[in-house]
Order: structure tokens, then C-alpha cells, then sequence
């Protein structure tokens, strides 16, 4: 009996790698939490197709924009913990907890698991062609003429909101931030006139500024970035602390096993690291970080905090 029992021990591991190999046995969907075209979009649709490739089933990708991202997550939060449903999540998920106080219908850090933080990229600061600024002081200047001047972003707790607050906060400016549901929406007004300036993601807003759609003042942090550098840093412009970095990662419910977890990062996060697909990604504007479950939850907790006070300072509220 002992050496049986020691037996079906030794055979354990096995079989819980056999049934990890064997997920997913159907589609997985993506919940992404914005509309389509942003960047949060843009990253699920790219590592989904690889993962699909990998694993033989469809990773397809439902928007679900709106709301903060908060409808959004609470269908991940809610979702049954199988590894079948999961979604992407930006700067949002750290800074909402403090945003929406108790108001949030789920709890960020027991409610929800982390699967790992898959890139990063600075955002522009950008102009309508037909805008009158062309320097981040000219817009600064026509904001100290013109108070309340509106720089678009978004969405509220997206990492091109965080922009506009930071620039607010350095500058002392009468700066109106306008929202939009995710980064596609966003850039459409901004291609089209409706708003003449604002904050987008580095990696989404790339094309129409090469295509001459739209003129880049500024990208935020210390440095250039190479895919354009003919436009200086916010650092350079005077303004280093105009420097958030927007973050990409996926989430899943809490209490997902570990051994589909694993499978998941190696489906979705780990083959960002490969040499082709972290080449698509860079020359699209993103950092590949493709980090684990374990670093992605302590980033998160340690943002929540660092948000809380810089919502307060801000007075940031949602819409």
C-alpha cells in the first residue's frame, strides 16, 4: 500500500502538467475594457493571435469600453475562475480604487488575479495640423490665455488622463481634461478637429503622426524615443515631471489554478519575449516587459497607493 501511495505521488506532477497542457480545450475571450483601436486593444489583438497559434484555440477579443473601465473589469472580476474569460487592464485598474472610493463594485486586489504586465510606452502630446501651438510652451501660453483650455485623453485613470493631470499639477494651468471611451475614439476626434490637442498613447497615435495627420509636441518622461526623434522629452520642454508611463498587462477572477495561470502566461505573456513578436511590438511603440503573476500584483498594489495621493493632490473625480 505505502509504495503504491508513493507511486501515485511521483505520478502527481505529471498529471497536473498534462491537464495544464491540455488548457484551453475552447476559446478563451479577451475582454479588453475600452473600444476598439486604442492601445489596450491593440496589444490583446496582437498576443491573442500568437497565442492562438500556439495553442490551436481562438483568443477572440470583446470590447467592452465605457464606464472608467469598470464594466469591463467587474465581467472579468465576475466571471467564472476557469482561465476562460479574462482582460487586459491599464494604469486604470491601479488609480480607480482611489477614483471611485467605496463606490467600486469589486475589490481590485481580492477580486481579481494578475496574470503579468505585457508592455509599456510613453505617451505624445499632440496637435491638430490645423492648431496654433507648435511647442509645449505655445500651448501653455495659449492656455494661460484661453483658461480651461481642453486636452483630451482616453478615458478617466487611462494613462493619457494621468498626462493631462500631471501636466495640470507641473504647470498651475487652467487645463480642461476631455474624455473620450479609449484611444481610437479619442485619436478620431483629434484627427478630425474636434479637439485641437491632446495626450494618446505613443504606440497608437504613431501611424497618424507619421501619415501627417497629426503633429507631435512632446513625449512624456526624460528621454526621446527613437521611432521619432525629431520631438523632445516633456523633461526637455522644462517639464520632467510630466512623465507616466502607460502599462499593459492582462487580469483574470481570483482563484484561477495556478497550473492554468502558468499556461496562460506562457500562451500570452511569454511569447512576447520571442524575437519576431517583440520586434511588431517595438516598432508599434511598446517596451516588452511580459512579467509574472507575482511581480504584476505587487506593481499594482504599490501604484493603488501611489495613485491614492495624486488623485487627492489633483482632486481628480470621475465623470
Amino acid at each position: 500500500m505505502r509504495r503504491r501511495g508513493l507511486l501515485a505521488g511521483a505520478l502527481l506532477p505529471a498529471a497536473r502538467l498534462a491537464r495544464a497542457e491540455a488548457f484551453p480545450a475552447r476559446p478563451v475571450r479577451i475582454l479588453v475594457p475600452y473600444g476598439p483601436g486604442g492601445s489596450s486593444d491593440i496589444v490583446a489583438r496582437i498576443l491573442a493571435q500568437r497565442a492562438g497559434e500556439l495553442s490551436g484555440q481562438g483568443f477572440p477579443v470583446e470590447n467592452r469600453g465605457g464606464g472608467a473601465t469598470v464594466p469591463g473589469t467587474q465581467a472579468v472580476a465576475t466571471a467564472a475562475p476557469d482561465g476562460y474569460t479574462i482582460g487586459t487592464a491599464d494604469n486604470a485598474l491601479a488609480l480607480n480604487p482611489s477614483l471611485l472610493a467605496g463606490k467600486l463594485p469589486y475589490d481590485t486586489e481580492r477580486d481579481l488575479g494578475f496574470l503579468g504586465l505585457a508592455v509599456t510606452s510613453p505617451a505624445l502630446l499632440l496637435a491638430h495640423p490645423g492648431a496654433a501651438a507648435r511647442s509645449v510652451d505655445e500651448v501653455l501660453a495659449e492656455a494661460a490665455r484661453r483658461p480651461g483650455l481642453g486636452l483630451s485623453h482616453g478615458g478617466i485613470g487611462a494613462p493619457t488622463h494621468l498626462a493631462v493631470v500631471q501636466l495640470q499639477l507641473a504647470t498651475g494651468r487652467e487645463i480642461t481634461p476631455i474624455g473620450y471611451r479609449g484611444g481610437g475614439p479619442q485619436l478620431a476626434a483629434l484627427v478630425a478637429g474636434e479637439t485641437p490637442y491632446g495626450f494618446a498613447a505613443l504606440s497608437s497615435a504613431l501611424g497618424h503622426v507619421q501619415g501627417g495627420r497629426l503633429r507631435a509636441l512632446a513625449v512624456t518622461g526624460a528621454a526621446r524615443t527613437p521611432l521619432l526623434p525629431e520631438v523632445p522629452s516633456m523633461a526637455e520642454a522644462g517639464l520632467p515631471a510630466v512623465d507616466v508611463l502607460g502599462e499593459w498587462g492582462f487580469i483574470l477572477p481570483a482563484g484561477v489554478p495556478a497550473t492554468v495561470v502558468e499556461r496562460l502566461h506562457a500562451l500570452l505573456l511569454a511569447p512576447a519575449r520571442e524575437p519576431a513578436l517583440r520586434a511588431r511590438l517595438e516598432s508599434q511603440g511598446y517596451s516588452v516587459v511580459a512579467s509574472g503573476p507575482e511581480d504584476y500584483a505587487a506593481q499594482v498594489r504599490r501604484e493603488i497607493a501611489f495613485w491614492r495621493g495624486v488623485a487627492e493632490k489633483a482632486g481628480i473625480k470621475a465623470e
